[in-house]
């Protein structure tokens, strides 16, 4: 706080570089949502395209409905890239340090990328996941709430108070009525008594777990629902998949901007006489410039790293309840697929899916570093020439 107080030239660029994040977020988020529904919503026999994912966002939610979640993203948004273009300049910073010239190699920039990006995604991993199914609950269908809620009223009123006292602790969590029946009867000493007790708690372990179905992931979209039924760990899910994202990403990023920077040095010295021995001696380069190549180093960025968007996205929407993760991490489940794909996150049943709206994530992240990029530049020369 004393920086932002005592050194005014700070916050201009932080305020500058934090209302460029939310113009950028606030325009591109219409096309994340749709990006999202596609990856999520596409099966090995379908494909969701862009036009039917919009339809069910505006027939259910409207117009607004593409902007759910708008404010999760804004806060993931400013806070990671905040954290990954700081943590790349301090790590820039130091492999150029002792050199007679202000230059990042292509492979040290790479490097630092990965470094940046991998930190970045463990802090805005919260976000995106309350984010994703904010844009998932967009596209939910009105009558589905309303049948939903039809049938949870029927069924609370039928309900026994055993039956009410599992739905108050695990909120959205819809039991089996014929297991939850049968552990009544093995746990009560009234009337019901079961003959062949043994073979019985052998077919239904664990009581409660494996004996429901899990709500919908539209009915777990609040934080306070996902801790509540999913636990705190569940605020994390996806991580592998989305450290393999962002560490791509980071790397092509900031390696083809810095080849960009390089080109477009060398271009503008080409005509100097003599030639400059310094890239510092060319000269600053022209913002928008500058501004194109870091929209084109996000597209392509954006392609390299979206197999691992893909495989966060749908391990995002996936609701595991806490006492079905409690069991899974006592029997030591194992994660299903190959070596590659249990670090990364990625499950066997998506491996025809992760390149699934490749095109918009491309057209969605050029668009967006290319307006944070050139809506800095622009508050800057603004606040800084007043």
């Amino acid at each position: 706080m004393d920086v932002l107080i005592h050194n005014p030239l700070f916050a201009t660029h932080a305020v500058s570089a934090a209302a460029a994040i939310t113009f950028a977020t606030a325009a591109t988020h219409p096309l994340d949502t749709v990006k999202t529904l596609i990856q999520v919503g596409s099966g090995a026999a379908k494909q969701l395209t862009a036009a039917q994912a919009l339809e069910r966002v505006t027939s259910s939610s409207g117009f607004a409905g593409l902007y759910n979640g708008i404010g999760w993203s804004i806060l993931g948004r400013i806070s990671g890239l905040g954290f990954r273009f700081g943590a790349y300049e301090i790590l820039t910073a130091y492999c150029k340090d002792g050199r007679e010239y202000n230059y990042v190699h292509v492979s040290e920039a790479f490097w630092a990328g990965v470094a940046a990006g991998a930190a970045e995604s463990v802090l805005t991993t919260p976000f995106q996941m309350i984010q994703l199914r904010a844009q998932v609950a967009s596209a939910a269908s009105a009558a589905s709430h309303v049948t939903n809620s039809a049938s949870v009223a029927v069924e609370n009123a039928a309900m026994e108070p055993g039956r009410l006292l599992v739905k108050g602790l695990l909120r959205g969590y819809a039991p089996n009525k014929a297991a939850l029946a049968n552990s009544v009867n093995l746990l009560s000493t009234l009337p019901c008594k079961n003959v062949n007790l043994v073979e019985a708690m052998q077919g239904y372990p664990w009581m409660m777990s494996g004996s429901g179905r899990a709500p919908p992931v539209w009915r777990v979209k609040r934080a306070s629902d996902i801790v509540s039924l999913e636990g705190w760990g569940a605020l994390w899910r996806g991580m592998r998949s989305g450290i393999a994202r962002d560490s791509i990403f980071g790397g092509v990023f900031f390696s083809t901007w810095q080849l960009f920077h390089s080109a477009m040095l060398e271009w503008k010295a080409v005509g100097m006489v003599p030639p400059p021995p310094l890239g510092a001696d060319v000269g600053p380069l022209s913002p928008l410039a500058v501004t194109v190549s870091a929209g084109v180093s996000g597209a392509i960025a954006a392609a390299a790293s979206h197999g691992f968007d893909t495989a966060k996205s749908r391990a995002e929407c996936v609701v595991i309840p806490k006492h079905v993760a409690y069991e899974r991490k006592l029997l030591k489940w194992k994660r299903p697929g190959n070596r590659f794909e249990r670090y990364t996150g990625i499950h066997p049943r998506d491996r025809n899916l992760l390149v699934r709206g490749i095109s918009l994530r491309m057209a969605c992240s050029g668009l967006a570093t290319f307006m944070i990029v050139g809506g800095y530049f622009l508050a800057v020369d603004n606040i800084v020439s007043r």
